[in-house]
């Protein structure tokens, strides 16, 4: 069954797994990982984060396929969702460096007592909640702007969205930062 499928083009595959179909789910996997795989190599030097970086693909791909709605081709689709979860994982492999660093660096001195130094753990994990809790694109615009220190201009161009929508999704993530931060420092 699965050889008929290989004679499909991309669209009717995806309508085919947009009715849960995973023959065709398949077909479309053996078609595209080798070069996903390859490209993500490239930006990413290890062999294990590509792949993992790819699986992800794979599987956002089959969670979206009841809802997933393509201007483009299904292969410059499948690029920029790659391209996405490189971003998002480079930005969280640098985060998780400068919190280390910082770390680090900033050990709590003799004066400092260890109740501040778990409140600020406390406070960094419930920021990194929120953060987290943002919707995707709204995420990596932030994480992009103030973990990689891009600048709007730099961020519209880099995910291919206008310099307001970049400003709506900084205005959106600060204010549910700033929200539960206020709630945070309530119960204080």
């Amino acid at each position: 069954m699965k050889g008929k499928y290989q004679l499909y083009d991309d669209e009717c595959l995806l309508s085919l797994i947009a009715n849960d179909d995973e023959h065709a789910f398949h077909v479309l996997y053996d078609r595209y990982w080798k070069k996903l795989l390859a490209h993500a190599l490239v930006k990413l030097g290890s062999a294990e984060e590509a792949e993992e970086i790819v699986q992800t693909v794979f599987i956002n791909l089959w969670r979206r396929r009841h809802t997933l709605q393509l201007r483009f081709t299904l292969a410059t689709y499948i690029a920029s969702m790659l391209k996405y979860e490189i971003i998002e994982h480079l930005a969280r492999q640098k985060k998780e460096s400068t919190l280390k660093q910082v770390l680090i660096s900033s050990r709590p001195a003799e004066d400092h007592s260890t109740l501040e130094w778990l409140d600020y753990e406390q406070l960094q994990e419930d920021m990194e909640r929120t953060i987290a809790a943002l919707p995707e694109k709204c995420r990596l615009v932030f994480r992009l702007s103030r973990e990689e220190g891009l600048s709007g201009k730099q961020i519209a161009s880099s995910l291919n969205i206008s310099p307001k929508t970049v400003e709506a999704h900084m205005n959106k993530a600060l204010k549910l930062l700033r929200a539960s931060l206020q709630q945070l420092f309530s119960f204080l």
